[in-house]
């Protein structure tokens, strides 16, 4: 399915590679899973604070500008922008994610990964940060499908 391409596709962005348990396997299917939790409207509502108009998954035309724009309505704004900006990549708690997401996305997720919310949170704390600047070289978000973005960096 998309969330298991997906899933691959930003484990390989992590240097997972095919081998193992490699950290970016398993971070990407995470992270895959949250952002195909949020393509799939499952993360309107609950939890975090903006459920504003639309889903998360609208901004830019891919869910990976949906979850900045909702991690910056959530107060994670210097985070956010840090990882698309030049420069250090501030960190993010996974309890920080965990308060910003919507709660059945996060579920979703970690059901998808089979791993607990709570890890899940953690992991996506870890690798998020690093998905953002290896995806925004330019210090913007491009747009277009998430899939076609990572597959433009030839990674």
């Amino acid at each position: 399915m998309a969330g298991n391409d997906l899933g691959s596709l930003l484990g390989g962005l992590l240097g997972g590679g095919g081998s193992g348990s490699g950290q970016g396997g398993g971070a990407g299917n995470v992270l895959g899973a949250l952002l195909g939790a949020l393509m799939g409207g499952s993360g309107q509502g609950s939890g975090g604070q903006g459920s504003g108009g639309q889903g998360p998954g609208s901004a830019n035309g891919n869910p990976l500008g949906g979850l900045l724009d909702l991690l910056t309505r959530s107060g994670l704004v210097d985070q956010a922008r840090s990882w698309v900006g030049a420069g250090e990549n501030q960190p993010v708690s996974g309890a920080q994610l965990a308060e910003a997401l919507p709660d059945d996305a996060l579920r979703k997720a970690a059901a998808e990964a089979g791993v607990s919310p709570e890890e899940a949170a953690d992991e996506i704390a870890r690798s998020l940060p690093r998905v953002v600047d290896r995806l925004t070289p330019q210090g913007t978000l491009p747009s277009g499908s998430l899939e076609d973005i990572i597959r433009a960096q030839n990674l």
